[in-house]
């Protein structure tokens, strides 16, 4: 455990990023499971920057990254996971999400697009998806970003105030922040309805970027090593593959 903001990021560079590395690089020569990390949270909850301080370290051929906003006009013509299943790791890569599947149980029944009926039937869909997924060999790793109210409005006044961060702020941030209460009640019944074994979920604070950073990254190290990874043996003849490939007399 780390108790300040540098020993975490000196961890972070010198430690974490590195085993990271190493552990991708087992999955990616393993080539027979695969990882998905699902991060979930309001804005400025620190999505974006978990992608670019933490799986910045993993290999980028082994790495797929997807993010869900505001399904498309051909995505609202399918099946609401159809998007998702579109971008899942194959076997042997990382995952991300960048938002997810969870957002058509939060977002959807705060803005009123589905009534309860279609909101339990998602549940049992979500969760019926990700036990499938466990059991084809894909480890899910859930983390919902929590970010406090006073926190938020902080990082969303620090984007207005730079030229480099204004335009990731839309006034409809503002408008979503106006049912704050509505958002946690909605996050908090997605957390309790979905399934508690396979996944789990994590609940990450988010308010310090360098805690979150090295609580996902530590998440991460220990779910790869959970999974016993180890470096496939080859099946061929090494001591004649080295007669062939010594320089000739």
């Amino acid at each position: 455990f780390v108790t300040s903001e540098q020993d975490a990021e000196d961890e972070l560079e010198d430690d974490l990023h590195e085993e990271l590395f190493d552990q991708h690089e087992l999955l990616l020569a393993e080539a027979d499971r695969s990882l998905l990390l699902v991060l979930q949270g309001l804005d400025c909850s620190g999505k974006n920057g978990t992608i670019k301080h933490v799986v910045i370290a993993m290999n980028p051929a082994g790495v797929r990254t997807a993010s869900f906003g505001r399904p498309t006009e051909e995505e609202r013509q399918h099946h609401f996971l159809w998007r998702h299943r579109r971008e899942l790791p194959g076997p042997g890569c990382l995952g991300v999400f960048d938002r997810s599947h969870y957002e058509d149980v939060i977002a959807a029944p705060v803005l009123g697009t589905i009534d309860d009926e279609v909101l339990d039937e998602r549940f049992d869909e979500i969760n019926a998806f990700e036990k499938e997924l466990v059991d084809d060999g894909t480890v899910i790793v859930k983390c919902l970003l929590h970010i406090s109210y006073d926190e938020q409005r902080e990082r969303f006044l620090r984007r207005l105030r730079r030229d480099d961060k204004r335009w990731k702020f839309s006034e409809s941030d503002v408008e979503t922040r106006s049912l704050w209460n509505e958002y946690q009640a909605a996050y908090g019944n997605a957390v309790g309805r979905t399934n508690p074994d396979h996944p789990p979920w994590f609940v990450i604070p988010s308010d310090h970027k360098w805690y979150r950073n090295w609580a996902i990254a530590q998440l991460l190290i220990a779910t790869l090593d959970s999974m016993g990874l180890a470096y496939p043996q080859p099946d061929f003849d090494l001591e004649e593959l080295r007669n062939r490939l010594a320089p000739p007399n």
